[in-house]
């Protein structure tokens, strides 16, 4: 039985292109500031490869205002837009994930996954499942998204999709 040991969790940021191949994952609704920091962070760590789980299916249910989300399709495409607009040399794969762990589970020739303070819990639970399965630990990058001076006015899909909520029921009252 693997132990899960702190030297895997790297709270302050590699330097650029440290790993071969990162993964994430993310629902990517409505591409904001928070998701493109995330994101570049996430593909300067890369050196040839960034794997992209968006969320799909079950992974939305619980999510606030769930049926305004974009369609995976289009989440998938920005994401990848958006990477290979700051990193046009990367392998960029994108695909849809039904489970919180998605394409980490299956690829041995990953060497990092990417997380935010508050995912950090997933990229662990990660790193477990990986060593239940015989594959290396993931060295975890924790990316700080939001400055703990402007925390009270992050921006999330949430909220966009509250305000675009609020805007549809006021056109329609």
């Amino acid at each position: 039985m693997a132990v899960l040991e702190e030297s895997v969790v790297n709270s302050m940021i590699s330097p650029p292109n440290s790993y071969g191949a990162v993964v994430l994952g993310g629902t990517f609704d409505r591409l904001h500031d928070g998701h493109r920091l995330f994101l570049r962070s996430s593909a300067e760590l890369a050196r040839n490869r960034i794997v992209v789980g968006v969320c799909d299916g079950p992974m939305l249910t619980n999510k606030q205002f769930a049926d305004l989300i974009e369609p995976v399709e289009q989440r998938m495409h920005n994401v990848e837009s958006y990477i290979k607009s700051i990193k046009p040399e990367l392998v960029v794969q994108v695909e849809p994930i039904t489970d919180p762990y998605g394409p980490s589970l299956v690829d041995e020739n990953l060497n990092a996954i990417v997380v935010s303070k508050e995912t950090l819990p997933g990229g662990m639970s990660v790193n477990k499942k990986r060593a239940d399965r015989g594959l290396s630990q993931l060295k975890i990058e924790v990316v700080d998204l939001v400055s703990e001076e402007s925390s009270h006015g992050k921006l999330s899909s949430t909220t966009l999709r509250k305000l675009e909520a609020e805007k549809a029921k006021k056109q329609k009252g």
